[in-house]
């Protein structure tokens, strides 16, 4: 006698919905990658240089950097001397504690993020071109609430 294997109509959209979710972020983050890569940095540089633009003048530790990227980058020190070496991006050091390194964006780093936004913007529009304002909104709470 055979045994029926019971399907679970929640764990076959579950699987369904979360592929769909990883194909279009794939997608996604392969078109924003193209696009940083026609100014010169990585996607994940980009994201580096705009956590350094929203404290601007101030600057961060590298371990705050690391927290807030999109990306788990496992080497930000690397990623920070790549960006120091093309003068995008400066080091010095913690007022009070002086084994604190804190990077800061320079001024080379605020003008190339201000060109490569207007590619980055594009692609955001094309990626959501179909998608209405109700849509953009459900989806940003349930990645949200995903990511809480």
């Amino acid at each position: 006698m055979k045994r029926q294997v019971k399907s679970d109509p929640r764990a076959a959209l579950t699987g369904e919905a979360l592929v769909a979710l990883m194909r279009a972020a794939g997608r996604l983050a392969s078109d924003l990658d193209v696009a940083c890569r026609e100014h010169g940095i990585t996607h994940d540089q980009y994201n580096l240089l705009r956590i350094l633009r929203g404290v601007h003048p101030a600057g961060h530790p590298r371990g705050e950097i690391a927290a807030r990227l999109i990306n788990r980058a496992p080497d930000v020190t690397r990623m920070l001397d790549r960006l120091v070496s093309r003068g995008l991006v400066r080091r010095g050091w913690h007022a009070q504690n002086r084994r604190l390194s804190i990077a800061t964006i320079t001024s080379d780093g605020l003008a190339l993020l201000a060109e490569v936004d207007q590619s980055v913007a594009r692609e955001h529009a094309r990626h959501a071109s179909r998608l209405s304002e109700a849509d953009l909104k459900t989806l940003r709470r349930v990645c949200q609430v995903m990511t809480a």
